[in-house]
C-alpha cells in the first residue's frame, strides 16, 4: 500500500509541475484521468486502514474510525486531497487559467512535502549517514519515476497520438525516466548494502542477495527501461506503457516486502 500511495503522489506531483509551468497537455480528460488514477492509488491504504478489523495496518500511524486523532503525517497526507480537488474543479480545455496553474503548484508542493515529511514515519532508521541522506531523495525519486510511468501510460493510450515511435517532444521525457531508473538502482544498492554483515562476529556470513531480489529489481527497473527503449525506437503503444507501469509497481512492492523481511531477520533498524 505504501508503494501504491507513493506512486499516486508521484502522479499528482508531476501533474502539478506540468500545470504550474504551463506545459501540461490540454484537455479536461487529460487532466482528470491521471488525477483519478492517483486518487485510487493514494486512497487504497486509507480504505484498508478504515476497515474495522484487528488485522489491517494503520495509515501513517492513524487508524480512521477508532476515536483517534490523525497523526501529523496523516494530516499532511489528507492535505494533498485539497489541491487535487481544486485542480479537478478548475481544469479546463487549455489548462492555462491562472487559478489552475496556482492549484497545480500547490498540489506539487503538498505531495513532495508529504513524501519528505513522512519519511521518518517509515519503520525504523537507516544506519550510516549516507543512506540516511539518500532515503528521502530515493523515496521522492521512486515516487516520481512510478508516477511518470503512469503519466506516460495516459499519453500512450491516447487515441489521438499517432502509431509509431515516440514523438520528439516525448523523447526527452523517456530519457529522463531512464536516467531516474539508473539513479534509483544506485540508491537501492546503497540501501541493501546497509544490511550486509559488518561485524567481526558475522565475518563468515557471505554477502548474498535474498531470494527474489534480482527478480524484483528486474520488474521495478529493468523491464520498465526496456519498455521505454522500445517505445522510443519502435512503437509507443499503450501496452508497453501499461507493462512498464504495472511492472514497476509490482516490483517495488515486492522489493519493499523483501527488504522488511531481511531487516526483521538481521534485527537491524531499517527503513520501510
Amino acid at each position: 500500500m505504501q508503494v501504491a500511495a507513493d506512486t499516486g503522489y508521484g502522479i499528482w506531483a508531476l501533474q502539478g509541475i506540468g500545470l504550474a509551468l504551463g506545459i501540461y497537455r490540454s484537455g479536461r480528460g487529460e487532466s482528470l484521468v491521471p488525477l483519478l488514477i492517483g486518487l485510487v492509488l493514494v486512497s487504497a491504504g486509507l480504505v484498508v486502514a478504515s476497515l474495522r478489523r484487528a488485522g489491517p495496518p494503520d495509515w501513517y500511524g492513524w487508524r480512521p474510525g477508532r476515536n483517534a486523532r490523525p497523526t501529523r503525517e496523516a494530516l499532511t497526507a489528507l492535505a494533498t486531497y485539497l489541491p487535487m480537488l481544486a485542480v479537478a474543479g478548475l481544469t479546463r480545455g487549455d489548462n492555462d487559467f491562472w487559478a489552475t496553474r496556482l492549484a497545480g503548484a500547490l498540489l506539487m508542493m503538498a505531495c513532495l512535502g508529504h513524501l519528505l515529511y513522512s519519511t521518518h514515519r517509515l519503520p525504523g532508521r537507516v544506519p550510516g549517514p549516507a543512506p540516511v541522506a539518500a532515503l528521502p531523495v530515493g523515496r521522492v525519486m521512486a515516487a516520481l519515476f512510478g508516477g511518470g510511468l503512469w503519466l506516460w501510460l495516459c499519453v500512450a493510450a491516447d487515441s489521438n497520438v499517432p502509431v509509431g515511435p515516440a514523438l520528439p517532444e516525448h523523447q526527452s521525457w523517456l530519457l529522463v525516466l531512464m536516467i531516474m531508473a539508473l539513479l534509483l538502482g544506485l540508491i537501492e544498492g546503497m540501501r541493501w548494502h546497509t544490511l550486509r554483515p559488518g561485524g567481526a562476529d558475522d565475518a563468515r556470513a557471505p554477502a548474498r542477495l535474498p531470494k527474489g531480489r534480482f527478480i524484483a529489481a528486474v520488474l521495478s527497473h529493468a523491464l520498465p527501461c526496456v519498455a521505454l527503449l522500445l517505445a522510443d525506437r519502435w512503437q509507443a503503444s499503450g501496452l508497453l506503457a501499461a507493462i512498464a507501469a504495472v511492472s514497476n509497481l509490482v516490483g517495488r512492492g515486492w522489493e519493499q516486502w523483501l527488504y522488511r523481511r531481511e531487516c526483521a531477520r538481521s534485527a537491524e533498524p531499517c527503513p520501510g
